[in-house]
């Protein structure tokens, strides 16, 4: 099981999530934004090119992506949401072209490496000081673990991340006897409490 921890702190998430857009570097942004916001892993948001994320036709994001999983073979189906679509759609205005990788490396050609993906998360974590240094797992675990801190079902997160049982879930999301106690301590049904 990977060591890494998810982000914990949603102003350190939405921190990392805009710091490439504020130095102009829309690429990585949507890197950063797509981890976050799909549960994606970095090897399939490396794979996709912007005929699976853009309308070409009608000139506009798509509102979600069809991707085959490598692992099971499944097709899935990630919507995109209004935070994604807008990082999308101005990265589009400056790249969009049919059959381009969106994440190109522009003397390749080619599709980023996995390296160059996690070198441009690293940084922005370690530029941000942030409390832990994220990586490409980072984002995807980060998903999951505000998903579920959120309320989300977690037969809805493991069919997302495809897990065998809860506790596999629980040990990937990073679920600390913080959080636990966390959840006791919320529950508060006294006096204090308005009807």
């Amino acid at each position: 099981m990977s060591t890494n921890q998810p982000i914990r702190d949603k102003k350190e998430v939405r921190e990392l999530a805009e710091y490439y857009l504020e130095l102009g570097q829309l690429r990585n942004h949507v890197l950063i934004v797509l981890g976050i916001h799909t549960a994606l892993k970095v090897s399939g948001i490396l794979r996709l090119r912007w005929d699976d994320v853009y309308d070409f036709e009608n000139e506009r994001v798509l509102t979600s992506i069809d991707l085959v999983d490598k692992r099971t073979g499944k097709t899935l189906n990630i919507a995109l949401n209004s935070y994604a679509t807008k990082a999308l759609t101005l990265f589009a205005a400056e790249s969009a072209e049919p059959g381009r990788f969106l994440m190109e490396n522009p003397n390749t050609g080619n599709a980023i490496s996995r390296i160059q993906a996690y070198r441009i998360i690293r940084s922005a974590s370690e530029e941000l000081k942030l409390e832990n240094r994220a990586s490409c797992h980072t984002l995807h675990k980060t998903f999951g673990y505000h998903a579920w801190k959120s309320g989300v079902s977690p037969a809805v997160i493991l069919e997302i991340y495809n897990h065998s049982s809860l506790s596999v879930m629980r040990k990937y999301l990073g679920v600390t006897q913080e959080d636990i106690n966390a959840v006791y301590l919320g529950m508060n049904f006294g006096e204090d409490d308005d009807d």
